[in-house]
């Protein structure tokens, strides 16, 4: 693709990203608002296990040429799982989640640039846009509690977002086999699920089962949300799919200020939407 080449999205696969925003900031919630977010995290990475098992029994298996980008997006959702869990023990959902959002898809421009996605003077508008939302979160006026360090794990997270984004992108369209890439994907989160609920069993501490089975919905939500992203990447640039994807960070932002009553609700209402408005640039720009 050359930097003339258009990188809006198609109606379809503007509706089926937007939907997995939807879930996406659905899922979060539930592991911000969970007693105990490993088990949580447990239960989300137990159904990509399964739903992966599920697909490699229905689908070839992917091509050679994507496996070194299979490994190396397993390895960045290992870190992935570990960032998720400090950011929501440090941070508030309306701050950490538009943060880490907000900033994958700047990265992921960058990065798809060296395999030709450029972007229009309308796309670096929208990253322009994404850039001073984030800043308006990170470094606005924020509650006494607020912990700092929340900013600093919200942007490592930002990172590996963008960083498993474009690996899985990638490795995709080479595939051959979407549903064999996503089946081998999801399987691989399996030691997540031992690394936590392992050592709970040999210690014989207590697993809160209601949020386990809470956890199972999340995952639900998680696999329908990732496996619809990786669909789009195969029609769509990555950057734009990544863009439009992120538009979920105003959804996290109404429902950490109306449902977990956190604050400051307006500069954070305001920082989302000025990050929503940037990542429809990205996407709409051609």
């Amino acid at each position: 693709m050359t930097a003339a080449t258009s990188i809006a999205l198609s109606p379809l696969a503007l509706t089926l990203v937007l939907s997995a925003a939807l879930l996406h900031a659905s899922w979060n919630a539930l592991v911000k608002a969970a007693a105990d977010r490993a088990v949580m995290l447990a239960a989300v990475s137990l159904m990509h296990v399964t739903a992966g098992a599920v697909l490699i029994a229905v689908a070839p298996a992917p091509a050679a040429a994507s496996w070194p980008m299979i490994a190396a997006s397993t390895a960045l959702h290992y870190g992935y799982y570990a960032l998720l869990f400090q950011a929501y023990r440090l941070g508030d959902l309306s701050q950490v989640y538009p943060i880490s959002r907000g900033i994958a898809p700047a990265f992921v421009a960058f990065a798809t640039y060296l395999i030709g996605e450029s972007l229009s003077p309308g796309g670096w508008a929208g990253l322009a846009a994404v850039s001073a939302g984030i800043v308006l979160l990170a470094f606005g006026r924020a509650p006494a509690h607020a912990d700092p360090r929340a900013v600093a794990v919200a942007g490592l997270l930002g990172l590996t977002i963008a960083a498993y984004s474009v690996a899985d992108g990638v490795g995709v369209r080479l595939a051959e086999s979407p549903l064999g890439y996503m089946g081998w994907l999801f399987l691989l989160e399996s030691p997540v699920v031992l690394a936590i609920l392992l050592p709970r069993h040999i210690n014989g501490t207590a697993i809160d089962w209601r949020t386990f089975r809470l956890g199972l919905v999340g995952g639900l939500f998680a696999v329908t949300a990732y496996g619809t992203v990786l669909y789009v990447n195969t029609l769509a640039p990555i950057a734009a799919v990544s863009a439009v994807r992120e538009s979920s960070v105003v959804i996290a932002a109404l429902i950490g200020v109306v449902a977990f009553g956190e604050r400051p609700w307006r500069l954070r209402l305001v920082a989302a939407v000025v990050v929503a408005a940037g990542v429809a640039l990205l996407a709409v720009s051609g």
